[in-house]
């Protein structure tokens, strides 16, 4: 089954071109089901190309996704054009009494500062909170994954002395986890961060089991089940060329940047990079599309309940 998507928005023709299945509101409306209602809150500053990435990974299921976007109330963008917000995108507060068998929320470059000094930080609170009652399933990614980690469960983020940025190695912590079905015993993620979380003090709550971790750049999936959640602190979401295109901006603004480890071949920046994740990312996204499928009520009223 396809994803359904505003024949408008830029990931439609973008998703169409590649081969991904889309359709538009009326041929949607011909299929007696009920599609998933999976949501994306999008935090990320080009929200077209996190539109591309997400809508993606969970339109390659055999489910009909019924995608809808989401912005924070009183935060403004700077990087997307306002009449693409003003038509595809709805504040938290106009839909926050609707529920959904599944929510997305995504990074932000904001890691540096402290949860409380986030300018929608309150309103974050408000999200994750309503997530426990109008939500099935809830994945928040990198920074959004931090931010739910430590709200719940009071894990803190941890200022790195530099840039954890690259494609690493995860072991396979959970082979029987059904999120991990078809996964290997290693895996490849692109990671981009400054801040990381802890084994030790994730270890230290009873409830939470990482699904995936590196000796090197720590955990990077976690499960919650009793909130619903996963939390992943790197981006199998990424294009192949998402990592060379922070690369070239730091470089070209002068920033500190080292060359992305295990990125290009031979090390060497003047190469295409080459794209080792992207089974797994859709392995992912699937199960969890797969999981809310098996799990969510059909009357979707009765989620939360």
């Amino acid at each position: 089954m396809p994803i359904k998507l505003p024949s408008d928005l830029p990931a439609f023709t973008v998703l169409k071109n590649e081969g991904v299945m889309v359709m538009d509101d009326s041929a949607a409306g011909r299929q007696d089901i009920r599609p998933l209602r999976i949501a994306l809150l999008n935090l990320m500053p080009k929200k077209i190309q996190t539109e591309n990435q997400f809508a993606r990974l969970i339109g390659a299921t055999p489910l009909q996704i019924d995608l809808h976007l989401i912005r924070m109330s009183e935060h403004q963008t700077k990087n997307t054009a306002a009449a693409h917000m003003e038509t595809f995108y709805r504040t938290f507060q106009e839909m926050k009494h609707e529920k959904f068998d599944g929510l997305i929320i995504t990074g932000a470059p904001i890691e540096h500062l402290p949860f409380d000094q986030v300018t929608y930080w309150d309103e974050l609170i408000e999200v994750m909170e309503w997530t426990q009652t109008n939500v099935h399933s809830t994945f928040g990614v990198c920074w959004g994954g931090m931010a739910m980690i430590n709200y719940f469960h009071g894990v803190e983020k941890h200022i790195l002395p530099k840039k954890s940025f690259g494609c690493f190695r995860q072991r396979n912590m959970a082979p029987t986890s059904p999120y991990l079905n078809g996964f290997s015993d290693e895996c490849v993620i692109p990671v981009s961060r400054w801040t990381e979380m802890r084994q030790d003090e994730i270890d230290a709550v009873s409830g939470l089991h990482t699904l995936l971790g590196s000796d090197t750049t720590g955990p990077c999936l976690v499960e919650d089940p009793a909130h619903r959640a996963l939390y992943i602190f790197n981006h199998f979401e990424y294009d192949s060329d998402t990592l060379k295109q922070e690369y070239d901006r730091d470089i070209a603004d002068g920033t500190p940047i080292n060359v992305p480890d295990n990125y290009y071949p031979g090390n060497d920046p003047t190469q295409k990079p080459l794209n080792r994740w992207r089974s797994h990312a859709h392995l992912l996204y699937g199960n969890w599309i797969n999981q809310i499928y098996q799990t969510t009520p059909y009357d979707i009223s009765q989620i939360g309940s």
